[in-house]
C-alpha cells in the first residue's frame, strides 16, 4: 500500500485532476469526491480539477458533476474515491488517465491503480480523505464547504453514528470538521427528509417484507410499483435499511428492479458477516453492508437462502 506522502506528490505535480467515485452514489463517495476535489482546487487553483461520474440524483444537493471530455483524460491524475473494484467505478474512463489512485475504505479485493491507499478501519472514506488533507498541511485546504461535505460523508456511512464502524478516531475527526462553524442540524435534517411516495415505498416493504424464523429477511421491489409511485430506482434507497428496525431481523436482503428486468441487492446485517455472500453475486462491500446484483428472481431467492444459512 502506498502512502499518503506519496499520493500528495502526484496531486502536486498533475496539470489535471479527475476525481471518480462508484456508481449509486451515496453521501460518504460524494462527500469524499467532493471534498478531494475543492481542497485541491482551493490549495492550487491554477489546476484543472474536474469531478466525473453519472447523475447523483436526490443527493444533488451535496454536489453535481462536470462534463469530462476523453481529450482532459490525456494529461490527467485519475483518484478513485469510495469504490471497492473497477466495475464500480462510475465512468468507465479513469482507465485513460495518465496515473490512477485509489482511495478506499472497502476490503482491498481489488487493488486496481498505480497507486493504492486503502485504510478498512476507517469509517468512510470521508474519514480518510481529513486524514489526507491533514497529514499534507499547507498542501492541501480545509475549509468550511469542505467540512460539511467530508461530516456528510462520515453521517451517511456511519448511520448518523449508529454503526459500530465510528471509533474514537472517527469522533476526534468530526469534532475538527465541526469546527469550522457549518450547521450540522441542517445537515442532518436534510439527510433524513424523503417524499410522501418514498415513505410510501417504506411501507410497500414493511408489508411485504418476508421473516424466516432465525431472522434473516427479504424484500423485492417490483419495477411496477416503483412507476406507480413515480420513483427511480436510486430513489429506492431510503428504504434499505427499513427492515433493520424491526426486533424480529438480523440480517436481510432487499432486491430493487432495475428497468432491464435485473435485480440491484442490497445486504444488510446486524449480526454476520455477509459481504462474501455479495461477492459471489457480482458485489461486493463492508462485512456488514455490502451491495450486489441478481439476474432474476431466483438468484434472489438464492441469495436469501444463504442468508439464512448464516443464522443457522
Amino acid at each position: 500500500m502506498n502512502t499518503f506522502g506519496e499520493i500528495i506528490e502526484q496531486i502536486k505535480i498533475a496539470p489535471v485532476i479527475i476525481i471518480h467515485r462508484h456508481t449509486n452514489p451515496d453521501p460518504d463517495a460524494l462527500g469524499a469526491q467532493f471534498g478531494l476535489a475543492t481542497s485541491i482546487k482551493s490549495t492550487y487553483p491554477e489546476k484543472t480539477v474536474l469531478l466525473a461520474g453519472e447523475s447523483v440524483g436526490d443527493l444533488d444537493w451535496m454536489t453535481t458533476m462536470n462534463q469530462v471530455t476523453d481529450e482532459q483524460y490525456a494529461q490527467a491524475l485519475v483518484i478513485v474515491v469510495d469504490t471497492a473494484n473497477t466495475p464500480r467505478i462510475s465512468d468507465q474512463r479513469y482507465s485513460l488517465g495518465t496515473t490512477v489512485i485509489k482511495i478506499d475504505h472497502h476490503p482491498n479485493v481489488d487493488p486496481y491503480g498505480d497507486l493504492n491507499y486503502v485504510d478498512t478501519s476507517a469509517s468512510s472514506c470521508s474519514e480518510i480523505i481529513v486524514d489526507l488533507i491533514n497529514h499534507a498541511g499547507n498542501d492541501l485546504t480545509l475549509t468550511k464547504p469542505i467540512a460539511a461535505a467530508l461530516y456528510t460523508g462520515i453521517v451517511g456511512d456511519t448511520g448518523r453514528f449508529m454503526y459500530s464502524n465510528a471509533t474514537v478516531h472517527t469522533f476526534n475527526v468530526v469534532a475538527q470538521l465541526l469546527s469550522f462553524g457549518f450547521q450540522p442540524d441542517k445537515i442532518n435534517q436534510r439527510m433524513g427528509q424523503i417524499t410522501l411516495n418514498q415513505a410510501k415505498l417504506q411501507g410497500y416493504v414493511l408489508e411485504h417484507l418476508i421473516v424466516a424464523e432465525n431472522g434473516a429477511a427479504k424484500a423485492i421491489i417490483p419495477a411496477d410499483v416503483l412507476e406507480k409511485l413515480g420513483l427511480q430506482q436510486a430513489d429506492a434507497h431510503v428504504a434499505v435499511t427499513t427492515p433493520g428496525r424491526l426486533k424480529e431481523v438480523t440480517c436481510w436482503v432487499l432486491a430493487v428492479a432495475k428497468p432491464d428486468g435485473t435485480y440491484r441487492i442490497h445486504l444488510r446485517s446486524q449480526g454476520p458477516v455477509i459481504n462474501d455472500i455479495a461477492s459471489e453475486h457480482d458485489g461486493g462491500g463492508h462485512p456488514l453492508a455490502s451491495g450486489a446484483n441478481a439476474q432474476n428472481e431466483a438468484e434472489v431467492e438464492q441469495i436469501f437462502a444463504q442468508l439464512q444459512a448464516k443464522l443457522t
